[in-house]
């Protein structure tokens, strides 16, 4: 592989990452905080209702039986830093950059190294 296409490479990589991570950043921000398909499929036949120890669910429904994720006090949990949604977009992007190096990182362990030359002569 020659520098000029070493350098294309690179650039390549380096362009998709911040393409990426620019994405992440803006558009996290949009993200809808109302529920999706999948949560509103398992709310059909209950409903929330407001108690002095907070929302709870009557009525016969799937989301009775979900539990909290163990990592749903992390730091990034709920799309949020802390727990503070003004940072959405730091969250969006922290995640896009920890996927990135672990893909990148993998690429890189497995990727296909020329063969070595046996310099014995033989």
């Amino acid at each position: 592989m020659t520098t000029t296409t070493k350098k294309r490479t690179w650039l390549f990589f380096a362009g998709f990452a911040l393409v990426a991570l620019v994405f992440a950043g803006v558009f996290s921000y949009f993200a809808d905080s109302d529920p999706d398909g999948l949560d509103s499929a398992t709310l059909k036949g209950c409903e929330v209702v407001a108690t002095s120890a907070g929302e709870e669910l009557t009525g016969d429904c799937i989301a009775k039986n979900a539990r909290d994720h163990h990592l749903a006090d992390g730091p990034l949990a709920d799309y949020a830093v802390g727990g503070d949604d003004r940072f959405t977009g730091v969250a969006g992007v922290l995640g896009v950059a920890a996927t990135l190096v672990l893909a990148g990182g993998l690429f890189w362990v497995l990727r296909k190294r020329p063969a070595r030359r046996d310099d014995s002569g033989e």
